[in-house]
């Protein structure tokens, strides 16, 4: 995989997510309230299948906290086939309406044409989340090198925040669903 150069431009579309407000208590002490209360920005990378989704889920039970934004971010062959896009906001809709009933916190969603991999480590330097986290589909080595790897490219690439790489359900962790 080829490292994406920092004046590369990519095609993207913005997700209307239906709108949703977020209820949040009033802070209980006074240095709760201002700036200081702001969330973090959390970057979620998002596909059609089920090691993406258990990925979200241990995002949005271990990592989310009130006051945070998740950022969700699909990467596409292209951004003008309208199959595809409804299709990939159909999903997106979906998590946001789950992460404001699950953890209650805001979401934004982004449809990007691309390489999966160079994309989430460009929408990272975007974005400076606290963190990126995604799924991975638990193959080998071998086979990982060979047929390349989002989640490594991701991991050796992606240097403005932490990448938590989330092992697919059959990997042990049963209890999150």
């Amino acid at each position: 995989m080829e490292v994406l150069e920092e004046d590369e431009e990519y095609n993207w579309r913005e997700v209307r997510l239906p709108s949703m407000t977020r209820i949040e208590p009033e802070p209980e002490l006074e240095r709760e309230k201002g700036e200081r209360r702001r969330g973090r920005d959390i970057l979620i990378a998002i596909d059609h299948g089920p090691n993406s989704k258990h990925a979200f889920d241990w995002a949005l039970i271990h990592l989310c906290r009130l006051a945070d934004t998740i950022h969700l971010v699909h990467a596409v062959s292209s951004v003008q086939n309208t199959v595809v896009y409804e299709t990939s906001q159909q999903l997106l809709e979906k998590l946001a309406v789950e992460a404001l009933q699950v953890a209650m916190v805001s979401t934004v969603a982004r449809i990007v044409e691309g390489d999966a991999g160079k994309i989430i480590c460009k929408e990272a330097v975007r974005l400076k989340p606290a963190a990126v986290v995604m799924g991975t589909r638990g193959r080998g080595l071998v086979q990982s090198f060979l047929q390349g790897s989002a989640s490594e490219y991701c991991f050796h690439h992606c240097k403005v925040a932490p990448v938590i790489i989330v092992p697919g359900k059959e990997a042990g962790d049963e209890s999150l669903i």
